[in-house]
C-alpha cells in the first residue's frame, strides 16, 4: 500500500523536545508521508526545525522509513492552510517569566515543584494560555475547521478546553504521557512479585478517570492479574512507605524522579491509584507545597526553572551538532502515542489510549463539556471516549473544585473579568493565604505579566486593595 499523504501544521516548538520526537516518529512510520509546516513566533527556531527535519530525510540515517518535507512559514495561517492535523506545542510565555512567578509564590510560602498546571503560577500561566489559544481556535476554525487538533501544551486542560470553548465545532484532543509512567511503575511491580521480566508499559491496561495531571486509575491488570491488589501487597513491605531527607532527594541528580510516596499514600487513604508523578500531584492537594521540608519528606524534588532555561538555550546547538555530524544521531521511537493516534484516525489500525477531551458523559458526575482525561477508542475518522463511570465520592469534590477553577480562569481571560480569575486563584486547594495576601500576590503576578496580559493587568490598577 502506498503511504498516505498528509499535511501537518506544527505550531510552536515547546522545549524543542516535542518537535524532535515528532520528526523521529514520522521518519519511522512507513505508511505516512507528506509535509510538515512549522510555525513559531521565533522564526529562527522554526527554521532550525526545518533544517533538522529535511536533513533527516536527505541524509537518511539508519532506520528512516518514510519521506517528509519540512517548511518553516512566517504566519500561523500559512501553516494551517489545508492542514489535516494541527499539533500545538507552545511555551506560553518565556521561561524567565515562569521563574519569576514561582519565585513570587515562594515569597508567600507556596513552593511549587513544577508550576505549569495549577496553583498560583499554573493558574496565571492558564490566563496567558487561554488568550493564546483563543487566537489558535479562531484561526483553525477559519482556515482548516475539519483538521484534527492535538494539544501537547500545559496547562493541558485549560489549553484544550479553550479551543472548544471558543470554537465548539473543532475536533480537539489533548495528549499527556503521565499515565504512561504509572503503567511503567505497575509493570515493575508485576515483574518484582510475579517474578517475570517486567512487561512493556502498554501491556498494562488501565482504567483512567480524572483531569490532566490529577488522573486516577481504579483498575489495572496484567494477563488477568489484578495489579492494584499486587500494589497493596507492595505497600505492606518494609521500607516501601517512609520519609525521605533533603540530602537523599538532592542526591538523585534527576529533576523528574518520583519516589511515589504521594501516589502510594493517596492509594492507602482513597483506595484508588493516582496516575501522575508526585511533582504534579502535590500541586493539586492541600498541605504539601507549604514548605520545602514537607516536599523533601515526601520525596518530591522541585525542578529548577534555571535548569529549564539552560536546557532551552542549549537545545539549538544540540540540533546543529547532529546535522554537522559532531554527535551521532540515532533514530529511536519516542514512546509517545501521537503517531499511533494519527494512524488510527486514518484507518490504519484501532487504538485505545488515554486522552483529554470534552466530557460528553464518559465521567458521569463531572460537568458536561469540561475537559476530562479518560481512555478513548481511536478508529477511522473517529474518537469515542470510553465510559469511566463516576469519580469516587472522596475525590469528586476536589476534582470538581479544580474543574471550576479552570473554567473560571478561561472565562476570566476571555471576558477580561479579573474577579473570576481571582476567585479561581483564591479557591485553589494549595492556597493557605488570607484574602488580602492572596489579592496582593495575584496583583503582583499580573503585573509581572504586563507584557503578556496588558489589558488584564491594567484592569486591576484602579481596583482598591485592603
Amino acid at each position: 500500500m502506498n503511504p498516505i499523504p498528509l499535511k501537518i501544521a506544527y505550531i510552536g516548538g515547546g522545549s524543542r523536545l516535542w518537535a524532535r520526537n515528532l520528526m523521529i516518529d514520522l521518519a519511522l512510520c512507513p505508511d505516512l508521508t507528506g509535509e510538515v509546516a512549522l510555525y513559531d513566533i521565533d522564526m529562527e527556531s522554526a527554521r532550525l526545525n526545518e533544517q533538522l527535519g529535511n536533513w533527516i530525510h536527505s541524509a537518511r540515517p539508519a532506520g528512516v522509513q518514510s519521506h517528509w518535507h519540512y517548511r518553516a512559514v512566517p504566519a500561523l495561517q500559512d501553516a494551517l492552510q489545508s492542514a489535516d492535523f494541527v499539533i500545538l506545542s507552545v511555551q506560553p510565555g518565556p521561561l524567565e517569566l515562569m521563574a519569576e512567578e514561582i519565585a513570587l509564590a515562594e515569597a508567600y510560602g507556596l513552593f511549587f515543584p513544577v508550576g505549569d498546571t495549577t496553583g498560583a503560577p499554573g493558574l496565571i500561566r492558564g490566563l496567558r494560555s487561554a488568550l493564546i489559544y483563543r487566537e489558535f481556535a479562531e484561526a483553525i476554525a477559519a482556515v482548516c475547521p475539519k483538521a484534527w487538533v492535538i494539544n501537547y501544551s500545559n496547562p493541558m486542560t485549560i489549553c484544550t478546553r479553550t479551543l472548544t470553548r471558543v470554537a465548539p465545532g473543532l475536533k480537539v484532543f489533548g495528549c499527556c504521557h503521565e499515565v504512561f509512567g504509572t503503567q511503567a511503575m505497575l509493570a515493575r511491580i508485576a515483574g518484582q512479585y510475579l517474578r517475570i521480566e517486567p512487561p512493556a508499559r502498554n501491556e498494562i491496561p488501565v482504567h483512567v478517570m480524572g483531569i490532566n495531571h490529577f488522573t486516577w486509575v481504579d483498575r489495572a491488570e496484567y494477563q488477568g492479574r489484578d495489579l492494584l491488589e499486587l500494589l497493596k501487597h507492595h505497600l505492606e513491605q518494609p521500607g516501601t512507605l517512609r520519609p525521605y531527607t533533603q540530602a537523599e532527594v538532592e542526591s538523585w541528580n534527576d529533576w523528574f524522579r518520583s519516589a511515589e510516596q504521594v501516589k502510594f499514600g493517596l492509594f492507602q487513604r482513597f483506595g484508588i491509584l493516582a496516575a501522575a508523578g508526585d511533582r504534579h500531584l502535590v500541586e493539586f492537594l492541600p498541605g504539601f507545597v507549604r514548605s520545602p521540608e514537607t516536599l523533601f519528606q515526601w520525596g518530591v524534588i522541585r525542578t529548577p526553572v534555571a535548569w529549564r532555561i539552560e536546557r532551552w538555550k542549549s537545545a539549538p546547538q544540540k540540533t546543529r551538532d547532529w546535522i554537522q555530524g559532531v554527535t551521532p544521531f540515532v533514530l529511536e521511537r519516542s514512546g509517545e502515542e501521537g503517531i499511533h493516534m494519527l494512524r488510527a484516525l486514518l484507518g490504519l489500525g484501532d487504538l485505545v489510549t488515554n486522552v483529554n477531551m470534552e466530557n460528553i458523559g464518559q465521567i458521569s458526575n463531572a460537568p458536561p463539556r469540561a475537559v476530562v482525561e479518560t481512555n478513548a477508542h481511536f478508529s477511522r475518522a473517529n474518537i469515542r471516549p470510553l465510559s469511566a463511570g463516576a469519580l469516587p465520592a472522596g475525590l469528586a469534590p476536589l476534582i470538581h473544585q479544580h474543574i471550576a477553577n479552570q473554567e473560571l480562569i478561561i472565562e476570566g481571560a476571555l471576558t477580561k473579568n479579573m474577579d473570576l480569575a481571582f476567585q479561581a486563584f483564591f479557591h485553589d486547594p494549595t492556597n493557605h493565604l488570607p484574602m488580602d495576601s492572596c489579592w496582593e500576590l495575584f496583583n503582583r503576578m499580573l503585573q509581572a505579566n504586563r507584557k503578556y496580559l496588558p489589558t488584564l493587568a491594567g484592569a486591576l490598577e484602579t481596583r482598591p486593595s485592603r
